[in-house]
């Protein structure tokens, strides 16, 4: 997988949203959207 900088473009994906519903990327086409992904809960990041 390649290492994205601030300010690319994200390659389009789906991820289930914490009700278990899965969200992709295209379903925000055209709108501004800040992704935040995060090292796993209760470790050190």
């Amino acid at each position: 997988m390649a290492n994205l900088n601030p300010g690319d473009k994200a390659p389009d994906f789906a991820l289930p949203d914490q009700n278990g519903k899965v969200v992709k990327l295209a379903d925000f086409n055209g709108r501004r959207l800040f992704i935040y992904f995060y090292p796993k809960a209760s470790t050190s990041g």
